[in-house]
């Protein structure tokens, strides 16, 4: 039987992923079976990485980094909920945040925004979210970006072009403030166990820009 249209476009996906598996046992796996052997046993990230779940956006790509490097938290937007010690909601990345930092121990957490946005464009498109209900309850978390950026636009501090830019930055800021609030990673922070970083990662340009705290800027990583 003969695949036409979509059919055929999903079965090469499809095949695409098997083949990717395959790939993986040859080139990667048996090459190096004695790393991925002893990374079996146990696993000693050094960083949470809490990055967009956009498919363009590839943590261990990006920093180059190994498996066993990263402890990885992707969501729509890259978002932190605001911390309660007793929570019954957001638990997903809430937990994962947790884990990291009392149990893995790391020494870093990056918060990665992105170029292009779905997530942050999403804040502006009531319309688009209509039939995604929970899409539209997680994004309340960046409510309180969208209202600043309203506000700037109101006092003409920014044009509408320069609204997503500053709403993706922003937002990375904001989640970074969200970091800080949890007790267990302000402690950390303060003892000097633990640093917090804003990333913004330009995907047509490849380059990376790190926020300055003292400077209250993205200054590109050279």
């Amino acid at each position: 039987m003969e695949l036409h249209g979509k059919e055929k476009f999903n079965s090469l996906y499809y095949k695409r992923l098997f083949e990717g598996i395959r790939e993986f046992k040859a080139n990667e796996y048996i090459p190096r079976q004695q790393f991925f052997e002893e990374l079996g046993k146990k696993q000693n990230p050094h960083t949470l990485f809490i990055g967009c779940s956009d498919s363009r956006v590839v943590p261990n790509l990006i920093t180059q980094t190994f498996p066993g490097e990263l402890f990885v938290v992707r969501n729509i937007a890259n978002l932190v909920p605001h911390y309660k010690r007793h929570s019954d909601t957001y638990l997903a990345t809430t937990s994962a945040i947790e884990f990291a930092v009392n149990q893995m121990n790391v020494s870093n957490i990056v918060v990665c925004g992105h170029s292009n946005c779905g997530g942050c464009a999403a804040l502006y498109q009531d319309k688009e979210l209509k039939n995604l209900p929970h899409t539209k309850k997680w994004m309340e978390l960046a409510h309180p970006v969208k209202k600043i950026v309203e506000q700037k636009i109101a006092k003409n501090k920014i044009t509408l072009e320069e609204r997503t830019l500053f709403t993706e930055q922003l937002n990375v800021v904001e989640q970074m403030n969200h970091l800080l609030k949890y007790s267990y990673i302000k402690k950390r922070v303060k003892e000097g166990k633990l640093n917090v970083m804003g990333w913004y990662y330009h995907i047509d340009t490849g380059e990376i820009y790190n926020y300055d705290r003292n400077l209250k800027r993205f200054i590109r990583i050279e």
